[in-house]
Order: structure tokens, then C-alpha cells, then sequence
């Protein structure tokens, strides 16, 4: 049972959490060409709005990760490890910082786009620190799982 939930678990990460952060890093500079593209009377927004639904959708299948997590973590006993708390609290703050800042934010470009307002570089400067952290904070999280400090489960 402990190989098909971890399987289970790792394949939802790769599934889920790759395209969002794959598709996050792309919108910023897509976001800047879609508007210098508005500007020369050529507005073509697909781009920028497939990557945002795209972040939106794999965002709302990621809950399969932290889910499928826990029941691994349970079967194998796991649940009181340190590695296994820093991991769980540096995936609450990548979806933290998912929700809170880059949807959002990706939201915000797409109406001013939609509206042909100006875009201001420090807009799109700004999505892509906090995409930046979303995506450093996983890093970190799949480090943890694979190194597994202080674990006693032979990795």
C-alpha cells in the first residue's frame, strides 16, 4: 500500500504542481509581449489566458498532492518527522503565496490587458518574484522529500 500511495503522490506532484509552475514562469514575459503586441495594433491575448487557466486548473488538482502526502506519511509512520513538518509548511506557503499573490496578480494583467490600460513593467517584475518564490518554495519541498534529514527510512 506504501509504494501505490507514494507512486499515487508523486505522480500527482509531477502532474499537477509542474505545469503550474511551468506555466507561472512563462506568464510574466507572455503578459509583457501580449502588450507590446496591443500596442502595435495586434491584440492577442490566448497566450496570456491559456497560462493563467492553466495555473488556475493544475492549482485546483494540486490538493491531490498534500492528500495523497498524508495518507503515504500515515501508512509509513511518519507523520511526526521534522522533515515531513518543514514540508508541510513550506507547501502550505508555495499555495499561499499561489492564491494570495500570483493568481491574482495574473488576474489583475489580464483585465488591464483586456482593458488596453498601460502595463507597467514593475507589474509584471513583481508577478515574477512571488512566481519565483512559489516556485523556490517547491523546489526546497521536493529537496526535503527526496534527502529526508534525520529519517529513518533509508534514504
Amino acid at each position: 500500500m506504501t509504494k501505490f500511495l507514494l507512486s499515487l503522490h508523486v505522480l500527482a506532484a509531477i502532474v499537477a504542481i509542474g505545469p503550474v509552475t511551468v506555466a507561472a514562469s512563462m506568464f510574466p514575459p507572455a503578459a509583457r509581449n501580449a502588450h507590446t503586441a496591443a500596442a502595435e495594433g495586434d491584440p492577442d491575448l490566448s497566450t496570456v489566458r491559456l497560462l493563467h487557466r492553466i495555473c488556475r486548473v493544475y492549482a485546483a488538482m494540486g490538493l491531490t498532492v498534500p492528500v495523497f502526502g498524508f495518507a503515504t506519511a500515515a501508512v509509513m509512520g511518519v507523520l511526526d518527522s521534522g522533515w515531513l513538518t518543514a514540508s508541510i509548511a513550506l507547501t502550505a506557503a508555495a499555495a499561499g503565496v499561489l492564491v494570495a499573490f500570483v493568481l491574482p496578480r495574473q488576474g489583475e494583467l489580464l483585465d488591464s490587458l483586456g482593458a488596453s490600460k498601460a502595463l507597467e513593467r514593475s507589474d509584471t517584475v513583481q508577478l515574477a518574484m512571488f512566481t519565483g518564490v512559489f516556485n523556490l518554495l517547491w523546489a526546497t519541498v521536493t529537496i526535503l522529500m527526496i534527502v529526508r534529514p534525520g529519517s529513518t527510512t533509508g534514504a
